[in-house]
């Protein structure tokens, strides 16, 4: 079981440097503790302390190795020249594999902030992405989708071939992904039972395609306490103001011996990789998380 990180980027505080510090302390724990990627993901028009991928991730690299990373972009909202530009840059400053995830997006608030129509995104997504990988691969491309590009290149071209993980969860969505993706990123809200059928979905679209399946990372918000009471103890709180929306069955909750459980359950589904983000917001209390998840790690290791 591959355990990455999908950081937060968005922080409750209207001091931008101390969460951009958080950040950066946050993703040392997640290097010391010998977690295996790194991931940001991407929102717009969100006011308050949001962090945008790029210029951040660009920070976070000084930190991390020689460890997989990578960023979701939502690609309705994008370019694609623009994008590939900073999909390869980012590439050239790690010393690693960078992997593109990417998704749908959605949201009036978020896509009329934009100035993009919801209308359409499906198609714009898709034609986003064709034209993202040939100027990633280094082609000249002139299309009339998404956008007319005439002679369009990119520049500097990664080091190696960029993986594209797709976001997906509705059924046409998960087909998406099994067509046109590398891997397949289920939702957070899932609850095992729905996990449990969603990848059962993804490997039938894999099937009918004829693609072999590909990474199957699912993301879960935890909390790793010192035992199963003190996990109980920061996260109960949480948990009862309705977190994120979230089913408090698909949340990952205990101390070390439960978590690993959660996550072993999760390979025994078929998922490869785990991205995990935390629930708590005192920094403290998300810093000895992340040294416990070492400790998971090392428990799915010896398994």
């Amino acid at each position: 079981m591959h355990i990455g990180v999908s950081e937060r980027s968005g922080y409750g505080t209207t001091d931008a440097r101390a969460g951009a510090r958080w950040m950066v302390e946050r993703v040392r724990a997640a290097r010391d503790a010998g977690l295996q990627s790194l991931f940001l993901g991407e929102h717009h028009g969100t006011g308050g302390t949001y962090y945008q991928s790029a210029p951040m991730l660009g920070r976070l690299l000084a930190e991390w190795g020689e460890r997989p990373v990578g960023a979701l972009f939502l690609l309705p909202l994008w370019h694609p020249v623009t994008l590939a530009e900073q999909v390869g840059t980012l590439a050239s400053l790690t010393r690693g594999r960078f992997i593109l995830q990417c998704a749908l997006g959605g949201g009036d608030d978020q896509f009329g902030a934009m100035g993009v129509p919801l209308r359409g995104r499906v198609a714009r997504f898709e034609s986003t992405l064709a034209v993202l990988r040939r100027l990633l691969a280094g082609e000249e491309v002139t299309t009339d989708e998404p956008l007319p590009l005439r002679s369009a290149r990119s520049g500097p071209l990664p080091p190696e071939p960029v993986d594209v993980w797709i976001g997906a969860s509705a059924p046409a969505a998960i087909e998406r992904a099994a067509r046109l993706g590398e891997g397949w990123i289920a939702a957070p809200r899932l609850t095992p039972a729905q996990a449990a059928r969603q990848i059962e979905q993804y490997r039938e679209s894999c099937a009918t395609h004829g693609r072999p399946v590909g990474v199957t990372a699912i993301r879960r918000d935890v909390h790793v306490g010192s035992d199963p009471a003190d996990a109980r103890r920061v996260t109960d709180p949480i948990v009862s103001a309705g977190y994120r929306g979230l089913a408090p069955e698909s949340l990952v909750i205990g101390g070390v011996a439960q978590v690993s459980q959660a996550f072993a359950d999760l390979g025994d589904l078929g998922y490869s990789h785990v991205l995990v983000r935390h629930l708590a917001d005192d920094q403290r209390q998300v810093l000895e998380s992340y040294q416990r998840l070492g400790a998971v790690a090392c428990d799915l290791a010896r398994r």
